[in-house]
């Protein structure tokens, strides 16, 4: 579902004589449906450029990103927008919304986004609010006045509303307590039961053992290991 193949990846520092950074060279990897794949490494070995590039937020200088049918590395805009609207999901660490919007609607919006009813993005919405503990007398009032950890969990519920083929993870269970952090580990195992590829990045060691069929580690993709 996930496939990427001799992947490579550098910044150029305009405001630094355009001095380029060469962050990744000849990465490839795979996720099959139904697996969770964990992204290990150091930090700064590549582990959320990869993700966003994969996402399309970064352009690659080389190689594949197959997510589907679509390689994202030779994607266009129009078609990386459908990619995000019905196939590849992504929860970040950071809620994005436009103000003012309930919350109610934030999490609905994926599954309008992807054909799907009001009533059925609703009720969705409805569920995982419920179940990531989010008191119901928060659901009208807009997200972006919540605290860290309620704003974490409108995220997750966000990226688990519609049922995408594909799920980017970063850091899922960051930061919540016992209870939402087994939560969002029943939710990731429920994804990966109806066949979701998923790739994410796990600093929770346990969290990982516990939903993650294998790891990857992004430091062999370094431009100094790949030579």
């Amino acid at each position: 579902m996930i496939e990427i193949r001799d992947l490579s990846k550098s910044f150029v520092l305009h405001n630094q004589g355009s001095a380029v950074i060469p962050v990744m060279a000849g990465a490839s990897l795979s996720v099959a449906r139904g697996e969770c794949v964990a992204l290990v490494g150091n930090s700064g070995a590549g582990k959320s450029t990869l993700m966003r590039m994969i996402y399309g937020n970064y352009l690659a200088q080389d190689g594949a990103i197959r997510v589907g049918d679509l390689d994202v590395a030779q994607a266009e805009p129009r078609q990386i927008l459908a990619l995000r609207r019905h196939v590849l999901g992504y929860v970040s660490q950071f809620l994005r919304v436009v103000p003012r919007v309930p919350t109610l609607d934030v999490v609905a919006e994926p599954v309008l986004a992807a054909g799907g009813s009001t009533e059925a993005g609703l009720d969705r919405a409805r569920d995982l609010l419920a179940r990531l503990n989010i008191p119901e007398r928060l659901w009208s009032l807009s997200p972006t006045t919540f605290s860290g950890g309620e704003q974490q969990r409108v995220n997750i519920a966000r990226g688990f509303a519609h049922d995408f083929p594909a799920l980017l993870l970063d850091e899922p269970t960051a930061s919540l307590d016992a209870t939402n952090r087994a939560v969002v580990l029943d939710l990731i195992r429920e994804a990966k039961t109806r066949g979701a590829a998923i790739l994410g990045i796990f600093h929770d060691a346990e969290a990982r053992e516990a939903v993650c069929d294998r790891e990857v580690d992004v430091t062999a993709f370094t431009p100094a290991r790949a030579a």
